[in-house]
């Protein structure tokens, strides 16, 4: 069977977009919040999804580290320590740990301890979290934002023309009538060349410290849960022909760490969400981590200093759409929950403490799958 080929069409490009409901929030809070530069984050991002698109030929996913980026954006006026130094700090600890997880077959080792109802039950909870956040965003103006997910849903079943295209130009313009000054700040925007200047000069070893204390090892258990155990299985059962293994995401989320942090972006991951995002709205290949990659570069070699305004193009309530069917596609992934009561009880159980933490999530499913087969849990 020979090797499958990358798709370059429309279909792929409106899959493309079917992660922004996390990118969009955590770049912009990062940059207008954390004060880090656009053009780093956006150089780091465009190429590793280009790299991903090449190497996996699936629409593999690169996503923000989400406890590392809430804890630097909501804690960053509250502790003083916690600034783009050591958010640059917490990536290139992060890479390094990644990266030995993954020579060693630790990686690989841990993954394979994880029984199937404990997956499946992890799978379940982050689809679940990502609905829940998605209902919150389209929250902030409910009209519209169930005004938009009824039209999805509809394109997503009756159209053949991508419901990603309908869905982005229908936000452009419920942003530009709610904001109409957002037009001349749009017309305003001019090309600004420029690259981000080598990051790792500037980092002391209290960055690395504070960043590893407060930031990376914390993001550890998340990452290990969803972009590590979820993200190698979501991918295996989508794209059997196209297989990836532990030992290779905890290599290629050490790479891309390192990379990020020596440019000055920030710490990333391969979310299990993100390619359920990108599946959800029509992406099949690496095409469409490719087609996404080539846009950010173009926007961090040229239009950095505009990221904010072109952001505005994308109210709450298309990430919110966004996000929800996203979390859709992730929970009906984890729908065969075995026929014994026990494990349904394991699965529903260790899904109900991934919507709250992942690593918990592991521990608790982990403990209650054995302690089940060994008649210590009857349910």
């Amino acid at each position: 069977m020979g090797q499958t080929k990358n798709r370059y069409d429309l279909t792929e490009l409106a899959g493309a977009f079917g992660d922004l409901g996390t990118l969009i929030p955590f770049v912009a809070a990062y940059v207008s919040v954390v004060g880090m530069d656009p053009s780093g984050i956006l150089l780091a991002f465009g190429s590793a999804l280009v790299a991903a698109g090449f190497v996996y030929r699936t629409p593999f996913p690169v996503q923000p580290m989400k406890v590392i980026g809430a804890a630097a954006i909501t804690q960053s006026s509250q502790v003083a320590a916690l600034t783009s130094a050591t958010v640059l700090g917490a990536g290139l600890v992060t890479g390094v740990i990644w990266l030995v997880l993954g020579a060693t077959g630790l990686a690989r080792r841990l993954g394979h301890w994880v029984p199937r109802p404990v997956l499946q039950g992890i799978v379940m909870g982050l689809g679940f979290s990502f609905m829940l956040e998605g209902i919150r965003m389209m929250a902030q103006n409910p009209w519209i934002g169930a005004g938009l997910l009824a039209l999805t849903l509809v394109l997503l079943s009756r159209s053949r023309f991508p419901a990603m295209v309908v869905l982005l130009a229908a936000g452009a313009v419920v942003a530009l009538v709610e904001r109409p000054a957002l037009a001349t700040e749009l017309a305003a925007i001019r090309f600004s060349p420029r690259l981000p200047s080598f990051a790792w000069p500037q980092l002391t070893w209290n960055d690395l410290w504070v960043g590893t204390l407060f930031l990376a090892l914390p993001q550890l258990p998340l990452t290990f849960g969803n972009a590590l155990i979820a993200i190698t299985d979501e991918n295996n059962r989508l794209f059997p022909d196209r297989p990836v293994t532990e030992r290779r995401v905890a290599f290629s989320t050490g790479l891309l760490n390192l990379w990020s942090s020596a440019l000055g972006g920030i710490p990333m991951c391969h979310g299990a969400g993100g390619m359920a995002g990108h599946v959800r709205f029509g992406a099949r290949t690496g095409g469409a981590s490719i087609m996404l990659g080539v846009l950010l570069l173009a926007l961090a070699l040229f239009l950095a200093d505009s990221v904010a305004v072109l952001f505005r193009l994308f109210p709450p309530a298309v990430l919110g759409v966004i996000l929800f069917l996203a979390g859709v596609q992730l929970a009906m992934g984890s729908r065969e929950t075995g026929p014994e009561k026990v494990d349904r009880f394991v699965v529903l159980a260790t899904a109900a403490f991934a919507v709250w933490n992942v690593g918990i999530a592991v521990v608790f499913g982990f403990l209650a799958f054995h302690a089940s087969k060994r008649g210590w849990l009857r349910v």
